[in-house]
């Protein structure tokens, strides 16, 4: 063991290079390339706004992914703590410092980037979570004061989220954090009770969302109760994806969104334009590739020696699966719309940034898969 441990840590660039899952890579390119495609259809065919700031932002962070696979994963266990508390500082300041729009308070402007702390907190959790269960003795895992502190990871930074508003970066931070717990060893009943005491408390929850919040659980019970309103969007996305047929009406000719007929077509509703111009066999392809890099970063986690690494791949893996469920459930209809981007496809520099963040430190996962963390 301990002669694997400093070969590890011995690695030098080229043999880090090697050791990189090429797979992952490709299919996280793929994807990339495949964004800046749909982007250049959202603004109508040409080089403007949105297609500029999204091909320069993955000239940037793809690179920046590459860097930090090179680093070493004990140096992410190392940091996993500060990493957390850092981003619960600037989401403290978004509170009381950050940039309003649309009645939200959720952005810091650092003028290369404006950026949204929350969506970063979402491989912050994981980290967090990973590096405290990594050498949690099995017996502690289930202590009243284990649970305590875990949840209270959790928790800390969803009330933060909710105050902005962000009903939905607040709920996938939730689900990041719990999956953590779960494969952490945390008992099935206290999931269930947990569950119980939500359903319990749903009322009393509901009465403290924000009006345009309830709005959107009524439109998607009933779409049609507002169709030039609030059930306006999520009608016309309907209406898209299904005129899309099988093979889709073809590149840069999607009615729905050329008309305008489709809002935020550059955001969360990045899958109805691109099913629309691509149909079911485009979108099947495209969840294929999703499908291909969530079998490979489990795999990572799957061979990974460190409990830490293992932790956060499967943890990511699951996150990005939940990102991919959440979003497209909302385009079709099955879910409320909440705001959730779909990964590295959606435009947003911030989710982007802590998608690539993630991406790159389960390649560090890849390329040192035979370090053992103490």
């Amino acid at each position: 063991m301990f002669h694997h441990n400093r070969l590890s840590s011995e690695l030098t660039f080229f043999q880090k290079i090697k050791n990189l899952d090429y797979i992952l890579l490709f299919s996280i390119l793929l994807l990339c390339v495949i964004s800046v495609f749909v982007m250049y259809s959202t603004d109508g065919g040409q080089v403007l706004y949105h297609t500029k700031s999204h091909f320069i932002k993955l000239l940037i962070f793809f690179p920046l992914m590459l860097v930090i696979s090179l680093f070493n994963i004990k140096f992410w266990h190392i940091t996993s703590y500060f990493f957390y508390f850092v981003i619960i500082l600037l989401l403290i300041w978004v509170s009381i410092y950050g940039l309003k729009a649309s009645g939200s308070q959720r952005w810091i402007n650092l003028y290369l980037i404006v950026l949204q702390p929350s969506e970063l907190m979402k491989i912050g959790v994981i980290l967090c979570l990973a590096k405290f269960y990594h050498r949690l003795k099995i017996d502690d895992v289930n202590s009243f004061l284990s649970i305590t502190i875990a949840l209270t990871m959790i928790v800390v930074p969803i009330i933060l989220v909710l105050a902005q508003p962000d009903l939905g970066t607040s709920i996938l931070i939730a689900s990041s954090g719990l999956i953590i717990l779960w494969l952490g060893g945390v008992k099935i009943k206290y999931f269930l009770i947990s569950f119980v005491t939500f359903l319990i408390s749903l009322p009393f929850i509901i009465s403290f969302l924000k009006p345009y919040q309830k709005l959107r659980i009524l439109t998607f019970l009933d779409p049609d109760r507002d169709p030039l309103g609030a059930g306006y969007q999520i009608i016309q996305s309907k209406i898209a994806i299904g005129s899309g047929g099988l093979s889709g009406k073809g590149f840069l000719k999607g009615t729905q969104s050329y008309l305008e007929f489709l809002p935020e077509k550059h955001t969360d509703f990045i899958f109805t334009l691109f099913s629309e111009e691509f149909g079911f066999f485009g979108s099947v392809l495209l969840l294929l590739i999703y499908i291909i890099i969530i079998i490979r970063i489990i795999r990572i986690g799957a061979i990974s020696r460190s409990n830490f690494a293992k932790l956060f791949c499967f943890g990511f893996a699951f996150a990005i699966f939940i990102y991919i469920v959440v979003n497209l459930s909302m385009v079709l209809g099955l879910l409320p719309i909440v705001g959730s981007p779909l990964p590295i496809m959606s435009y947003g520099g911030s989710s982007m940034l802590a998608t690539m963040i993630g991406f790159g430190i389960v390649l560090s996962a890849k390329i040192n898969h035979k370090q053992t963390i103490s």
